[in-house]
């Protein structure tokens, strides 16, 4: 089983492809990467934090110690150059089922069920 991108979503950014950030140098934003097993009719979300180095640094000051997971860093806002880096990465995301395949998915951002438990 595969991965496959079905569409992105941000609560922050209302139309991902035409958004300039104010700031082109300093900005950050929730991406959800909506993915599900390839072929099939269904989606999960997975939380992305999309910023610039420059918002890190800014952020974080230069004596914290950032921990990267679930950050995708950026120089510059292209919304083609984002999903076409997700897609490259789920490309290398497969497994016996959704949950191998999820697991190795919530590397680049946090799966809606990361903590489930029945």
């Amino acid at each position: 089983m595969k991965a496959e991108l079905k569409r992105v979503h941000s609560p922050d950014v209302f139309d991902l492809k035409n958004f300039q950030p104010e700031n082109t140098e300093k900005f950050a934003f929730l991406l959800q990467a909506m993915v599900g097993p390839e072929g099939k009719d269904c989606e999960e979300s997975f939380d992305i934090e999309v910023c610039t180095p420059k918002w890190l640094e800014d952020t974080c000051g230069t004596d914290d110690v950032i921990i990267g997971c679930h950050y995708l860093i950026v120089r510059s806002y292209n919304y083609q150059k984002i999903v076409s880096a997700i897609k490259e990465f789920l490309k290398r995301c497969s497994g016996e089922d959704w949950n191998d395949v999820a697991r190795k998915v919530s590397r680049l951002g946090r799966w809606e069920f990361e903590d489930y438990v029945e």
